[in-house]
């Protein structure tokens, strides 16, 4: 998936676990750009008695670099605080919840934000006692959870609107059959099997995460509050920021044994990062995974390598005999994937595709980059830049971009630079077997159909 579960040591801590995030010039307000930091995966609908909520104890950060030094410039602080109305009942409420101050509404969870430049200082109080919506339980408990999720946007001026709430999960992959020795299910029956012959014929993807919930915050900014100033322009590097979102724990706790509690101390540390999607689960080995959670963008020259040489990239071929000739030639040149060092670690610069950059300069660093300035699509496509549709993926991320499909073409070699020889050389004589390749590799891949417009407006209460 996304970020779900990606390394052994978030993978025991859901609360922190960053799931999913994305960036994308707002298409009801395309002076603002819209983020949204997903935490929490798999959440089952029926998730009673003690129903998903935000830690407490946690802080949520989603970071903005708008110089390329893989730094933040600006950052968005998000805190929470739950409060129990009646410590003497069981119930999550006991009765029906129709506004978000319901007096049948025994446990709430509100929130602070705030704002750091260059992450420094105390910050600016943009909100405080922003109240999160319940999650949504059922048709006794929660009977008009749309005017109840719609309640918990609030406005906090200066063009700035926020959400911290349950919502059903966006993003979509087939993730019993792809983590089952990278089993494609739409050409299956061309893994190698190891020989067991397990498969006879291609089968439709099947949506592993549909009807799971996850929590989102999610904030709508003023583009001239992310970029540089003077900032004009497609073509100028100034209007190209990147984005990532950490989630933070203090670093020591104990457990206390006369109220039952763990009690946290000590600053705070980073636990969890998230800014390309795929990157932790699939590129960094898992000996580094742990590492690269605490780590900032800033330092991931040390991780090129992963990057450079994917091990995805290498095992396709033998694990597909013969249907990924183009990617099988380029892993035996060694050849350094520069095509992917350019989308994942710098961005893209201009000159490869006519009319598009979203460059941040030469220093690596895993952020999700989004060009500010290129409006969003009258007609999106879900394959972003690879169906070329400028304002998707990798340019930001909108939810339903389809970014497995959309990387597993990039691992495999398809991408224009690639097919040019990695990038640095004269264009690639296996030119001609990559539409084969890229036939395999389709729309679809994941999901047997496509992924919804716009974020789900509620999370799902039935499987």
């Amino acid at each position: 998936m996304s970020s779900h579960r990606e390394a052994p040591e978030i993978s025991m801590d859901p609360v922190a676990d960053s799931t999913d995030l994305y960036a994308f010039v707002s298409p009801d307000r395309p002076t603002t750009v819209t983020l949204i930091a997903n935490y929490i995966p798999l959440q089952a609908p029926a998730g009673g008695p003690n129903f998903y909520q935000f830690g407490d104890d946690v802080h949520y950060e989603i970071h903005i670099d708008n110089d390329g030094d893989g730094k933040a410039d600006v950052t968005y602080r998000f805190t929470f605080q739950s409060r129990l109305r009646d410590p003497e009942t069981f119930l999550y409420n006991t009765g029906p919840i129709k506004a978000l101050n319901s007096p049948n509404w025994n446990l709430r969870q509100f929130y602070s934000v705030r704002k750091f430049m260059d992450n420094g200082g105390t910050g600016t109080e943009l909100g405080k006692n922003l109240a999160c919506p319940p999650c949504n339980i059922g048709p006794l408990s929660t009977p008009n959870y749309d005017k109840l999720a719609a309640s918990a946007v609030h406005d906090l001026g200066r063009g700035i609107k926020v959400f911290a709430g349950q919502r059903a999960e966006g993003f979509y992959v087939d993730l019993g059959a792809i983590f089952d020795l990278g089993d494609l299910r739409p050409f299956e029956n061309l893994h190698n099997q190891y020989g067991m012959h397990v498969f006879s014929g291609p089968a439709p993807g099947v949506n592993a995460t549909n009807k799971f919930n996850v929590h989102s915050i999610a904030i709508q900014v003023p583009i001239r509050e992310l970029v540089q100033r003077g900032a004009s322009g497609e073509s100028d590097p100034k209007s190209v920021i990147g984005v990532w979102t950490t989630a933070s724990r203090q670093s020591a706790s104990a457990f206390d044994e006369q109220t039952g509690r763990t009690v946290n101390t000590g600053p705070y540390r980073q636990v969890s990062r998230l800014g390309n999607p795929l990157i932790n689960e699939v590129i960094i080995a898992l000996g580094d995974k742990d590492r690269w959670n605490v780590l900032p963008p800033a330092g991931d020259k040390q991780f090129a390598h992963y990057y450079a040489h994917p091990g995805l990239a290498a095992a396709l071929p033998s694990l597909y005999p013969g249907v990924f000739p183009h990617l099988a030639a380029l892993v035996k040149s060694g050849k350094v994937r520069a095509d992917l060092e350019a989308i994942l670690l710098t961005g893209i610069p201009a000159g490869i595709i006519p009319n598009f950059q979203n460059n941040t300069g030469s220093v690596l660093s895993d952020m999700l980059r989004l060009n500010t300035a290129i409006a969003p699509s009258s007609s999106p496509n879900i394959l972003g830049l690879l169906g070329g549709d400028l304002a998707g993926f990798p340019n930001g991320r909108r939810v339903f971009d389809d970014i497995v499909t959309i990387e597993l073409r990039a691992v495999a070699g398809l991408t224009p630079a690639a097919q040019r020889g990695g990038g640095r050389g004269a264009r690639g004589r296996e030119k001609r077997s990559a539409g084969a390749e890229e036939q395999s590799v389709g729309p679809g891949l994941t999901s047997p159909g496509p992924a919804p417009g716009i974020p789900p407006r509620q999370g799902t209460r039935e499987i």
